[in-house]
């Protein structure tokens, strides 16, 4: 089978024009009446499929992906793989960016007073925070519905983020939690601002039990068995003296055996 591609780190490029060059076309393929006139590319097609075919060798590299290594998958499924996943993302981040922006319409759209006359266990945590959002808000350049929303917001994404696991986002329910406490001890009456600030604290200890799912303190240790062991041994090498080839090495020098 022909390529038209040059092989990029050891493999081959394929090309889609290969299966059309399966099979050549008859001659008199021009003056074969309309009903026949797609015989060539049926051919292609069939062929394509048999053993070491186009679409045979595709589909056998579609199959073998499961079972290679990322460098070893050919170009193009690397290629349609990571357009896939980009596609997936832009549109990942396109639709979380309009929830947001609706979650922050809708929110926006009920005045931070509204919370009623403050009853109930909501209304005694609520109203509080609505009141101190109020207040803040006439010296600031912003809405007070919009703080509020963002003060919901906020305390939204910690709890679910905080609930997978994410770090930054159980520091953010942490912080919520206290700006929380604050803002209704500062705001409750003064008859009622312990038993209001202690009432949301148990909330916020309930809603913790999910936002810090699987939190430790304590420290992690790791026992990790050394990599070189020493192991103590006496080794002592001695050399022998070799014997002499005729018998006579361990005689003097002017000793010599006698001669007749």
């Amino acid at each position: 089978m022909t390529h038209n591609d040059k092989p990029v780190n050891g493999q081959d490029n394929p090309s889609f024009l290969d299966v059309l060059n399966q099979t050549p076309p008859p001659l008199d393929a021009k003056d074969w009446p309309r009903p026949k006139r797609f015989a060539g590319l049926r051919a292609a097609w069939k062929k394509s499929w048999e053993e070491d075919g186009f679409l045979y060798e595709r589909w056998e590299e579609v199959f073998e992906v499961r079972h290679v290594s990322w460098h070893e998958v050919a170009n193009w499924i690397k290629a349609a793989a990571l357009f896939g996943g980009l596609s997936l993302i832009v549109l990942m981040l396109d639709t979380a960016g309009d929830v947001a922006s609706a979650a922050l319409k809708g929110l926006s759209a009920v005045p931070a007073t509204s919370g009623g006359d403050g009853s109930g266990l909501w209304g005694t945590v609520d109203h509080p925070v609505r009141i101190f959002l109020a207040d803040q808000a006439a010296h600031l350049a912003v809405a007070p519905a919009a703080l509020y929303a963002f003060w919901q917001l906020t305390g939204l994404l910690g709890l679910v983020g905080g609930f997978l696991g994410n770090a930054g986002a159980r520091i953010a329910w942490v912080l919520f939690g206290i700006g929380t406490l604050a803002m209704i001890w500062s705001t409750a009456p003064s008859g009622g601002r312990a038993a209001a600030t202690g009432l949301a604290a148990l909330m916020w200890a309930l809603a913790s039990i999910f936002a810090l799912r699987g939190l430790s303190l304590r420290p992690i240790v790791h026992n990790h068995p050394p990599q070189y062991q020493f192991s103590p041994a006496l080794h002592i090498h001695a050399t022998l003296p070799a014997p002499a080839a005729d018998g006579f090495g361990d005689e003097p020098d002017n000793v010599h055996p006698l001669q007749r």
